[in-house]
């Protein structure tokens, strides 16, 4: 007797198979969001089984389509989506031991925590706005290296959170701009946030917003598998970025809460899952899935390997050099010889002295990088001329349609600008950095965060550094700025003191591989101070006595930055009265804490009076000069006036240093 052929898998079996792993991990946790993983079951099923190219067994297959949850809060839909197509960091004990200590499945979806997630997603707009960066990216590396090696998909799935934050204007203007056609949005269209109907809040139209933006804008319903098949087959064809609208229903399954803010982001409850399998003729135990369903996703996940053989095919017959090339920027490491051009550029400042603002010797640094390193990609926020930081090396712009130069035009969009370069930094292929005011990372700090949540080497170029701005004044000076960077986790914050400091941040900042560094960059002119060239990199100790006193040391003058120099002329006033001082730079205070202690008290001198000047806020600094140490800077907002006014006003000024260290002997 012939035995019956194994059921085929329906639409309708796949889709129900993401909502009850959901449910499920949900119940269990007593905690989530089943809502969205409910109502876009359907849409991601379509997307993963018909169009989405990837290969469950080689999760980071350069050519794969990225797929990026910006609708975090939904993290069960990806992690279902995981297991079903078999990612093998994300098995059935991942999924039930959702939301708990040291799983992968975090309550939100973490970059290098599962290998499905692109990016960490969760505040609302971030992975939009990382969607322009991964767009951007494989742009790029297509216009290096051709179609036959680089051509995918950036798929988003985003909700109305993400479409109401600012930053997602910011991002689908760029895109627009830029004409990344490759990038689609499925908007999962419940009207529902969390407070209950959108209409509460919004009356926006958002496909009308896309094209204004210079997307296209399809409809469909997002329950209707062959609807969303041929609204996705359309937006691949399309020559723009393409926003798809799902008009879903959120908890869809959920007998008496689909479709309000009760499945918004609590568990259903037991009462109701039971209604919901009942309802679905969905008759498994919790966490089971028949034997047709999975192996109908695992199929799925298989999918892609054909495609990825024939990619190595193609990615074989390239020349060796590009090869090379091509496998050395996607594993991040620096070409051949960068550091001796670091060490040229050291020996030639501490040499010929110029007086510099750090902002100017920050563009004559990166003229030197970019030449050396052609994957670095610079940018600015419209301060291009401000902030100085295009080079000849990565002229010329990137253009809508034209993607082969190294430099972007953002535009006034701070936090669209740092979200896409981490997006860029994800993509694999390119080391970004990009340039505005300091106080400007006011605007771009949810960004900023991410790229140190997930380690990522993204370079923030952020100029007017102090008071010494000048006249643009209080709104433009950033006081208590700088004390916000460093108190950021695995944030690099470097203010450096002259041109060879700048370059050796540069080079510091370039071996950091698992986290962003932040240039904080002078407007105003300063000194060479590091006149005896060094092949060692001082800097990256992140502190060090510039200058020792003269006899037995009893005061101890810490300083960063344009004031640094402030410092030194302090040391010769407390000398003309006997005081032996030494002048200590701190440009990098998280590279100071990573050294040992015996490096740090000899830097900063046991026993001896400590004052520390930053023409900034003093808070933090308490942590080196001491509790009776003193803290020269400014403990409220600026003013509008010329630099060296504003320094004497505000008592930032050598003799103020010498006199509250003479106060303390």
């Amino acid at each position: 007797m012939t035995a019956p052929a194994p059921a085929l898998a329906t639409h309708a079996e796949m889709a129900n198979a993401i909502r009850f792993l959901a449910v499920d991990a949900i119940e269990k946790a007593k905690s989530g969001h089943p809502g969205m993983p409910m109502g876009m079951a359907d849409v991601a099923t379509v997307l993963f089984t018909r169009f989405l190219k990837f290969d469950a067994k080689a999760p980071k297959w350069v050519d794969r389509d990225r797929f990026i949850l910006s609708a975090g809060h939904g993290s069960m839909l990806l992690y279902a989506l995981g297991y079903l197509t078999g990612f093998e960091d994300l098995d059935i004990e991942q999924i039930k031991s959702f939301r708990q200590l040291g799983s992968r499945t975090a309550g939100h979806p973490e970059f290098g925590h599962v290998a499905i997630a692109d990016t960490t997603t969760g505040p609302l707009g971030q992975g939009i706005a990382n969607s322009v960066g991964f767009a951007l990216g494989e742009a790029m590396l297509a216009a290096r290296y051709g179609k036959g090696v680089v051509d995918h998909y950036t798929y988003v799935v985003a909700g109305d959170g993400c479409l109401m934050e600012g930053i997602s204007q910011e991002a689908i203007t760029l895109a627009g701009h830029l004409k990344l056609a490759k990038l689609i949005v499925l908007w999962d269209d419940n009207r529902i946030c969390i407070d209950g109907d959108t209409a509460l809040s919004t009356s926006d139209d958002q496909k009308a917003r896309f094209v204004a933006a210079g997307w296209n804008a399809l409809s469909c319903d997002g329950h209707d598998p062959e609807a969303i098949a041929r609204a996705i087959e359309a937006a691949r064809q399309s020559d723009k970025p393409t926003l798809i609208a799902c008009r879903t229903t959120i908890g869809k399954g959920a007998p008496t809460k689909a479709g309000s803010e009760k499945v918004h982001g609590a568990p259903l409850g037991g009462d109701e899952i039971k209604a919901a399998r009942d309802a679905a003729n969905w008759p498994y135990e919790p966490f089971v899935i028949p034997d047709h369903v999975l192996s109908a996703w695992r199929t799925a996940g298989a999918r892609g390997q054909t495609e990825r053989a024939a990619w190595e095919g193609r990615f074989g017959k390239l020349d060796l050099a590009k090869k090379a090339e091509f496998g050395r920027t996607q594993d991040g490491s620096l070409p051949e010889g960068w550091q001796q051009a670091v060490l040229a550029f050291k020996r030639k400042i501490s040499a010929e002295q110029p007086k510099l603002a750090t902002r100017k010797a920050s563009q004559d640094a990166l003229e030197v990088l970019t030449a050396a390193i052609p994957e670095m990609i610079g940018g600015s926020a419209d301060l291009t001329h401000s902030n100085l930081t295009n080079t000849k090396a990565c002229a010329p712009s990137i253009q809508p349609g034209d993607y082969v130069g190294r430099y972007i035009h953002y535009g006034i969009r701070e936090h669209g600008m740092a979200a896409a370069m981490n997006g860029l930094a994800l993509h694999g292929g390119f080391l970004p950095y990009g340039g505005t005011f300091l106080i400007f990372a006011n605007y771009l700090w949810p960004a900023l965060r991410m790229s140190a949540m997930m380690e990522q080497r993204v370079l923030y170029v952020l100029t007017h550094d102090s008071i010494g701005l000048g006249e643009d004044g209080p709104t433009h000076q950033p006081i208590e700025t700088l004390a916000a960077l460093r108190a950021t986790p695995n944030v690099l914050v470097f203010r450096p003191a002259d041109a060879v400091e700048t370059m050796e941040a540069y080079e510091a900042a370039l071996l950091n591989t698992k986290g962003p560094s932040v240039f904080a960059l002078s407007r105003q002119n300063l000194p060479t101070l590091r006149t005896d060239h060094t092949d060692e990199n001082l800097s990256a100790k992140g502190g060090y006595v510039l200058a020792e006193a003269e006899g037995k040391r009893q005061v101890t003058l810490i300083a960063t930055g344009s004031e640094v120099s402030l410092a030194l002329e302090a040391r010769k006033l407390l000398a003309e009265k006997g005081v032996a001082a030494a002048v200590v730079s701190l440009p990098c205070w998280e590279l100071f804490d990573r050294q040992s202690k015996e490096y740090r008290d000899g830097v900063l001198g046991e026993g001896t009076v400590r004052v520390a000047v930053e023409a900034l806020g003093t808070f933090g600094w308490e942590r080196y000069v001491g509790l009776d140490g003193a803290v020269i800077g400014m403990t409220g907002f600026g003013a509008s006036a010329p630099a060296d006014k504003l320094y004497q006003y505000f008592g930032i000024t050598a003799q103020a240093v010498a006199d509250a260290a003479s106060a303390r002997l």
